[in-house]
C-alpha cells in the first residue's frame, strides 16, 4: 500500500441522519465513484438523553457549542428520548440500508440504541452486551436478507464482553476504535480473534472550531494529514450528509483530483497481512469528551 488510501467508514447515529444524511451521502459518493461502508443505528433514536453528558463528561458542553450541535442535528432530534418519543430507525427507512447495498456500498451494524451503549456499556451485564447487539442483527437480517460481517461501536466504546460478543458473532472485522493501523485486540488480559480496523483520523466533530479549521478548509486539514498506506476516516450521515455536506464534497473532488483511492473497510480488511495482537484500552483524544477505544502497544 505504498499510495495514499482512504478507507471511508459512515457512522449513521439518528432518525434524521438515516432519513435525510444517508441518501444526500449515496448521490455525492455516485458522483465521483467512491464506495464507502456505512454503520447503522437501527434501534430507537434516543438522541436527547444524550444532555445528561452536560454533567457526566468534561468537555461535552464545550463541544456542542463549538460545532453548533443544535443546528447540525436539529431540535426534534435533540428531544427524542425525553420530550418526544424515540422513533424506531431502522423499521422506518428499510429502504434506506437496502439502496446503500444496492449501490454497492458495505452496510453494517452500528448498534441498537446509539445513546444506551455509548453512555452505559462498561455497566452492562455480559446478557445486555449481548442483547443490544442481537437485537441489531435480527433487525438488520430482516431488511437485508443476509448477516452482517461488520459492526462499529457507537462513540468508540468498547469492554471485554463486547469484543467477546462479536467474536461469537463470527464476523469478519470490526471498527471500534481509534488507531493507526490493523490490529487484533487484547482487553483487560483478553485476545480476542475478530480483527479491528481503527480510524485513524480525527472526525469532523472533533477538529472544526479549533485551531483555525472551519468548514471551509477542513478538506485542506486532511489532506495534510494522509500519509501512505491505509488511511481510516469515519464521517456521519448527520453532518459530512447535512451541516457540511459542500466540504465532504470538496474533500471527494480533491482526492479525486490527486488521484487519492477511496475503498470500503471490508477491501481493507482483505488486504491486510501480518496482523499483530495490540492492546485496547478507554482512554481521551483531543477534541471529544469522554473516554474511547485506544489501540495501545503490542501485545506479546
Amino acid at each position: 500500500m505504498a499510495d495514499k488510501i482512504v478507507a471511508l467508514k459512515v457512522d449513521v447515529d439518528t432518525y434524521a441522519g438515516t432519513r435525510d444524511g444517508v441518501p444526500a451521502l449515496l448521490e455525492d459518493m455516485a458522483r465521483f465513484g467512491v464506495s464507502a461502508t456505512f454503520y447503522f443505528s437501527l434501534g430507537p433514536d434516543n438522541s436527547g438523553k444524550a444532555i445528561r453528558r452536560i454533567f457526566t463528561r468534561k468537555g461535552f458542553l464545550k463541544k456542542m457549542l463549538r460545532t453548533k450541535a443544535p443546528a447540525a442535528y436539529g431540535i426534534k432530534t435533540m428531544l427524542y428520548g425525553t420530550l418526544l418519543p424515540a422513533p424506531m430507525i431502522g423499521a422506518a427507512f428499510p429502504g434506506v440500508l437496502r439502496a446503500t447495498e444496492q449501490r454497492g456500498h458495505e452496510v453494517g451494524i452500528h448498534c441498537w440504541d446509539h445513546v444506551k451503549w455509548h453512555d452505559y456499556l462498561p455497566w452492562f451485564p455480559k446478557r445486555v452486551t449481548a442483547m443490544e447487539l442481537g437485537l441489531a442483527s435480527a433487525q438488520f437480517e430482516e431488511i437485508l436478507g443476509h448477516r452482517a460481517v461488520t459492526t462499529a461501536a457507537p462513540g468508540w466504546t468498547v469492554s471485554p464482553d463486547s469484543l467477546e460478543v462479536q467474536d461469537a458473532m463470527g464476523l469478519s472485522y470490526c471498527s471500534d476504535g481509534r488507531g493507526t493501523h490493523p490490529f487484533y485486540p487484547v482487553m483487560d488480559g483478553r485476545r480476542f480473534r475478530t480483527l479491528q480496523i481503527p480510524t485513524t483520523l480525527p472526525t469532523a466533530d472533533e477538529i472544526l472550531g479549533e485551531n483555525g479549521v472551519t468548514p471551509d478548509n477542513i478538506h485542506d486539514y486532511y489532506l495534510a494529514q494522509l500519509h501512505d498506506g491505509l488511511n481510516v476516516l469515519t464521517i456521519h450521515a448527520e453532518l459530512e450528509g447535512g451541516a457540511i455536506r459542500a466540504s465532504f464534497v470538496r474533500l471527494l473532488e480533491r482526492f479525486a483530483a490527486e488521484g487519492i483511492r477511496c475503498i470500503t473497510l471490508g477491501e481493507a480488511a482483505r488486504q491486510v497481512a501480518n496482523v499483530p495482537a495490540c492492546r485496547l484500552f478507554m482512554g481521551e483524544i483531543p477534541g471529544r469528551a469522554g473516554r474511547v477505544a485506544i489501540q495501545g502497544e503490542e501485545a506479546p
